[in-house]
């Protein structure tokens, strides 16, 4: 196993939002105090454990693809890519606001293409919202020539989806990627040829949870 923890026990995407909360609890508890001051600091908290983003052990099998985020696999399916026009295993992953919601690369490669949708703010467990959500969609081509797309999507409660790559980047799996606020879903779009290890209802761990695995060399390569 590997360990990947290139960043602060804390997102700094939540900075600005616990300080915030910690004045406001602070400035209550001096002022008030009491059951009041309990709840502003249970408040704080919960902004707190939301921008958790802990280091997590990682797989060293280079077929393997990771999950992206923590949260629970709500949809397997076989569907075109909306993104790549291919057909793919598709991967759906929900979060809700109690999940680490920092997203990590899936598999190793190339970026290339990167797509920002707008669009509303459902319930991210809907299905529609993988048409009608706030979208931003990042297509990956792997050294072994498997082209992997992962989507993050925002919910009902998210408002803001951060995406801190470029096309033309070179990520390593497990990267840390972007971040998404209060709640949403990723969406994993794998090769048909890919083996799945993962079922609907199970609870996935960003890095550490395997979803599938890839072939050694894709079907386009071995031709």
């Amino acid at each position: 196993m590997e360990r990947i923890y290139p960043h602060p026990f804390f997102a700094r995407e939540g900075w600005p939002f616990m300080g915030f909360a910690f004045a406001l609890a602070l400035i209550v508890q001096i002022f008030v105090g009491g059951i009041v001051a309990c709840l502003f600091w249970v408040l704080f908290i919960f902004v707190a454990q939301f921008f958790r983003d802990p280091a997590r052990e990682m797989t060293r099998d280079p077929t393997a693809v990771v999950a992206p985020v923590d949260g629970r696999v709500i949809k397997i399916e076989e569907t075109v890519c909306p993104y790549t026009g291919e057909q793919t295993k598709m991967v759906s992953i929900f979060m809700n606001v109690f999940n680490v919601h920092s997203q990590k690369t899936p598999v190793a490669g190339r970026i290339e293409k990167i797509e920002y949708f707008p669009g509303q703010f459902l319930n991210a467990a809907l299905e529609k919202a993988s048409e009608l959500n706030e979208r931003n969609a990042v297509t990956v081509l792997t050294p072994e020539g498997h082209r992997v797309c992962f989507v993050q999507i925002a919910g009902l409660v998210a408002r803001r989806i951060l995406c801190y790559k470029l096309v033309g980047d070179t990520v390593a799996k497990g990267e840390r990627y972007g971040f998404i606020r209060f709640g949403s879903r990723v969406d994993v779009y794998l090769p048909v040829e890919a083996s799945l290890c993962v079922s609907v209802g199970d609870k996935t761990t960003g890095v550490e949870t395997v979803i599938a695995n890839l072939p050694e060399q894709s079907a386009g390569a071995q031709q």
